[in-house]
């Protein structure tokens, strides 16, 4: 195996005792969806949250003692503002970090806590960015990008060294992608190491300008869509990585919101991971697009990124991703205004196995007719098949049912 880039084994070193080297995990649901063995590497376990102290520690560490004293500003949705925040902290180093407006409360609680000076600034990560650097060109101090720079891809590249180590006989990994700074120092490492290995980025369909700036030949801005996945929701690619990325990633996809939320919940239920979003983008390439890794020769390895999420964003993402997996039926339906037909109906849904979550009970419609009422209901049901059981059921005993 070719030695390691001295670059690349000198930010190792750096970050010895500093960031974790996180575990892997088998994962047997998303092997029987591609067909071959998938190993999770579980960066949502690193400290602070994701892969991104690695990057923001070996950027801070190299700087001199003038530009220490400066102290150093950052822009984030949350994860690289919890990176520089410790990192700064651990090295004794003042931090500034903008973050945008909305941008989720534990991440911005999380900066805080770890020491640095939280600002926000518009409502994307480039407006918190504009912010960050002007405030470098007004105080001096050093800004630490999320993504644009050599320092950052170095430490980002360590993941892949791991997972070089821990997988032997991986043959795939796959990234999420925003700025690309992680699918950068990841592609940098396996390319130089074990240039067999595939390295494949996912973005999110919503916020995909890698596929445009690939075709365009550089970096170009797409208009900015809201995406669940605020970690990856990055509208330009950095210069610095997208070389990287031209040059060594074998491909991008890309994943929708409905794959985002099923990967989300798939991974709470069956791999016991919380990751959020952006950190599971990795595994929903995988069920979305499992054709892509059908004829592995080893093992396919997602990298789970992160796992920051607000609790709020995590009620209505597991409520999305149960949607969307066909968890959830919510359908109206016209039955005869006389006593015991509610029970009825409540009775066929009980002999079917679904849970009720919730009933509303409607006499005013003006469409209705005088002897019958209308009754909306959401139940829970175990899969798509189990749902359109229910409603071939609740059919074939004449009930009229319009899916809500």
């Amino acid at each position: 195996m070719p030695e390691v880039p001295a670059d690349l084994a000198a930010a190792r070193r750096l970050l010895e005792g500093v960031a974790e080297t996180t575990p892997v995990q088998d994962s047997r649901w998303l092997s029987r969806t591609i067909g071959g063995p998938v190993v999770l590497k579980c960066e949502n376990l690193q400290r602070a949250g994701s892969f991104k102290i690695r990057g923001a520690y070996v950027r801070i560490a190299r700087l001199d003692e003038a530009e220490r004293r400066r102290g150093v500003v950052a822009a984030s949705a949350g994860n690289h503002a919890q990176g520089v925040a410790l990192s700064a902290s651990l090295l004794g180093v003042p931090a500034t970090v903008y973050m945008p407006e909305g941008a989720p409360i534990p991440k911005e609680k999380a900066t805080r806590a770890y020491g640095a000076d939280v600002r926000f600034a518009g409502p994307s990560v480039e407006s918190a960015i504009a912010a960050a650097t002007e405030h470098a060109a007004r105080t001096g101090a050093v800004l630490i990008h999320p993504f644009d720079h050599a320092d950052v891809v170095a430490g980002q590249s360590t993941v892949a060294l791991e997972v070089l180590e821990q997988v032997p006989d991986v043959s795939t990994v796959v990234v999420s992608m925003g700025g690309g700074g992680l699918a950068a120092g990841v592609a940098i490492a396996v390319h130089a190491v074990r240039p067999d290995v595939r390295v494949v980025g996912v973005q999110s369909e919503r916020m995909a300008a890698y596929p445009a700036s690939l075709s365009a030949g550089g970096p170009v801005t797409i208009d900015a869509l809201r995406t669940m996945a605020d970690g990856i929701a990055v509208a330009r690619p950095g210069d610095v990585p997208f070389a990287a990325v031209r040059d060594h990633v074998d491909a991008v996809l890309t994943v929708t919101e409905d794959d985002l939320s099923q990967a989300l919940l798939l991974l709470l239920e069956r791999a016991k991971m919380l990751v959020e979003p952006a950190g599971a983008a990795s595994a929903a390439a995988l069920a979305a697009h499992p054709e892509v890794f059908a004829d592995e020769r080893g093992t396919v390895v997602p990298i789970l990124s992160g796992g920051n999420i607000d609790p709020l964003l995590l009620m209505q993402v597991i409520r999305h991703g149960m949607v969307s997996a066909g968890r959830y039926l919510s359908f109206r339906v016209r039955i005869p205004d006389r006593p015991g037909e509610l029970v009825r109906l409540l009775d066929e849904l009980a002999r079917q196995h679904v849970n009720v979550l919730d009933v509303v009970h409607e006499r005013t419609a003006a469409a209705l007719h005088v002897d019958e009422v209308e009754v909306a209901l959401q139940v829970e049901t175990r899969g798509e098949t189990h749902r359109e059981a229910v409603q071939a059921h609740l059919r074939a005993l004449g009930y009229p049912l319009g899916l809500a």
